[in-house]
């Protein structure tokens, strides 16, 4: 079972299945929630993931031209959740609110082209310009 939560605990979920894949993202969204950095993301099947507590819905429109629902805690913050409405059956959560984040390996570095001139890329890791091909 893999267990993450957001920061006060008000938001817990629970996967009973293994990540798909997890990428670390640079397009402008994610260097917002991540702090001007690329947000890690870990892809999971949504019908797999149990979630508890109350979320609150960022929906806007990403660089891919994807419709994202993204859902963070309203008591402290935290993001935990991206979903596209073209993919209703996988949903992204934030690797950083994993209760172990040390079971993650991220797999590709994406929006590459979105990134800071002083971005650290992992060229060991496949990188995509932009949006790669869908997974699963």
């Amino acid at each position: 079972m893999i267990t993450g939560g957001c920061l006060c605990g008000a938001v817990r979920y629970e996967s009973s299945a293994e990540p798909i894949t997890t990428r670390l993202c640079w397009c402008r969204f994610c260097q917002y929630v991540a702090a001007g950095n690329a947000a890690v993301s870990v892809c999971f099947l949504t019908a797999r993931i149990k979630i508890a507590g109350e979320t609150r819905d960022y929906e806007s429109v990403a660089d891919s031209g994807n419709r994202m629902h993204r859902r963070f805690c309203p008591a402290c913050g935290v993001h935990l959740f991206s979903e596209a409405e073209s993919r209703p059956h996988l949903i992204f959560v934030r690797a950083g609110t994993l209760d172990d984040p040390n079971m993650i390996r991220p797999a590709a570095t994406i929006w590459t082209a979105k990134a800071p001139a002083w971005a650290c890329i992992d060229t060991s890791l496949p990188t995509f310009e932009g949006q790669p091909p869908p997974v699963a």
